[in-house]
């Protein structure tokens, strides 16, 4: 039986207005790299002996969600749960997160019918010269209901684009939140090592101005009594003075550190008290993580935050594209229209109407279709945004491989020195005490150990900051956290109420950037 003229037509039709079509690119998260390691020949699996430890890397386990733990510090720790929950910074971002899951609630409105209510009285005076009529002006009072509904059909997806675009924002200040609490972390946890090496590089430094200062006494005698001369004096007063010269930027650099200590707590640099931390309280993590090439771009904040602006791009394609092509509106009133209260509800009173909207744009100096241009060039800019964050990425972690790999190397050469020094001092002591060795040469040994003492320090702070580094570089362990950085909105895509919106797909299993647009025809104005 063949249906009736014109049915199959009405039934496309209906079709095509409950369900519609999203034009624009459907957004499809980008591949992984397909890279095996970090570092060309491999990834490492441990560094060298360095002072009596190796690091070693474990391929696999994700980064502990309070990886600053592992440096065994309870000060530290006190420290970052301080600055945690005072940090401007991070509360700012936090809020930010919670306007953007507003904003995203806001625009899910426009699935849903839009329904208004007035009420008016007037008081009005018709003149019948208006009608063509003569007479005098006739006054009456006009008492009116009304209440309207419309509902726009998202007849190509603009709507559901615009919605799409919002909740992947939402997304990116999500990943914005987890970025700060990693910048927070790394920060402090960078810091506090950095003033606790500045400390005791200063405490070996005025330990080093006591001993060449007694060396230049000493000298000074023997240049009177015409022992050595007096260039002798000359180069061990130089001596002095330099490492007195190289106090004040230590000083400075260290009081720099603690007034950053305290700005990351959220505290005032007059207000706060210092950190309690000495650098050889620090445990060195002997097992670190190393996460698959594959898995580096599922946990750093970054990489995310440009995937989903890169979302953005993409739905902002289709809210341009949909911009040009035709909208239609659905209307309906229902009102009461009275000249007396008393007979506003009577069964003359009832006025309705229903229709329908249809808009389309024809010409407006090109401007539509140059912000669809405009948009499809951002689309292209943030693809390679995505690519150069994801390149640092790698970057940063090799990187922190191979710096902690000379960091064990260096460390080793340094505490060999120091050992050395520290035999030579003992051995000249003795000799001291035999007679057989001057006390200026005792100096002279005390000297070269303190400053093998100084060269270890350094080395060993570098090697704790480089620690620190490979943490930051993998992403730190906000996954971990139980979203503590901050509640996560919806999921990508996601909408209240209405679902998920027509495109959005969040899987990073088949990561890749698709132009792939389903829409129809659009040409450049003439």
């Amino acid at each position: 039986m063949r249906p009736p003229p014109g049915l199959t037509g009405a039934l496309a039709l209906s079709a095509l207005l409950v369900a519609g079509c999203a034009v624009g690119p459907d957004f499809v998260a980008p591949k992984a790299p397909a890279v095996q390691a970090y570092l060309r020949g491999g990834n490492p699996e441990q560094t060298a002996v360095g002072d009596g430890v190796a690091q070693r890397f474990a391929a696999g386990p994700d980064v502990p969600a309070n990886w600053w733990r592992m440096f065994g510090s309870p000060p530290l720790d006190r420290a970052m749960d301080a600055a945690l929950a005072a940090n401007p910074t991070l509360q700012a971002a936090q809020a930010n997160l919670r306007a953007a899951q507003a904003s995203l609630r806001a625009g899910a409105g426009v699935f849903y019918p839009q329904v208004a209510a007035s009420a008016e009285g007037a008081r009005q005076a018709v003149v019948p010269a208006r009608l063509g009529q003569a007479g005098a002006p006739s006054l009456f009072n006009l008492w009116t209901l009304n209440a309207s509904v419309s509902y726009v059909l998202d007849l190509f997806g603009g709507n559901r684009r615009a919605v799409e675009s919002l909740a992947a924002q939402a997304e990116a200040q999500r990943y914005t939140v987890a970025a700060a609490y990693l910048t927070l972390t790394g920060n402090l946890v960078n810091t506090a090592i950095a003033r606790a090496g500045y400390d005791a590089q200063i405490d070996v430094t005025h330990t080093l101005v006591a001993l060449v200062r007694e060396q230049v006494d000493i000298t000074h005698s023997q240049v009177e009594a015409g022992i050595v001369p007096h260039a002798t004096e000359l180069s061990v007063v130089a001596q002095l003075a330099a490492l007195e010269a190289s106090l004040p930027p230590l000083e400075q650099k260290r009081d720099q550190a603690e007034h950053l200590e305290a700005t990351l707590m959220g505290q005032y640099p007059a207000q706060a008290e210092p950190v309690a931390l000495a650098l050889a309280s620090l445990r060195l993590p002997a097992d670190l993580p190393r996460l698959v090439p594959s898995a580096l771009v599922r946990q750093r904040p970054d990489v995310l935050t440009a995937q989903a602006r890169l979302h953005v791009a993409s739905a902002e394609v289709g809210v341009a594209t949909a911009a040009m092509l035709p909208s239609i509106t659905l209307t309906a009133a229902y009102g009461r229209e009275s000249n007396q209260v008393a007979r506003l509800f009577g069964g003359q009173a009832g006025t309705w109407s229903v229709g329908a909207n249809l808009l389309a744009p024809v010409f407006q100096g090109g401007s539509l279709y140059y912000r669809r241009e405009a948009a499809t060039a951002a689309l292209q800019a943030a693809v390679a945004d995505y690519r150069q964050v994801v390149l640092s990425a790698f970057e940063q972690v090799a990187d922190a491989l191979r710096a902690l790999e000379h960091d064990a190397a260096q460390v080793d050469a340094q505490a060999r020195a120091q050992e050395a020094a520290r035999i030579a001092l003992e051995e000249l002591q003795a000799d001291y005490r035999a007679g057989t060795a001057s006390y200026l040469q005792v100096l002279s040994a005390d000297t070269q150990y303190q400053q093998a003492a100084l060269g270890y320090l350094q080395a060993r702070t570098q090697r704790l900051q480089d620690t620190v580094a490979l943490f930051l570089a993998l992403g730190g362990g906000w996954r971990n956290e139980g979203e503590r950085a901050g509640a996560a909105p919806p999921a990508m895509g996601e909408t209240p109420g209405n679902g998920r919106p027509h495109g959005a797909r969040e899987s990073l299993a088949d990561a890749r950037v698709t132009t792939r647009v389903r829409e129809p025809a659009v040409h450049r104005p003439d």
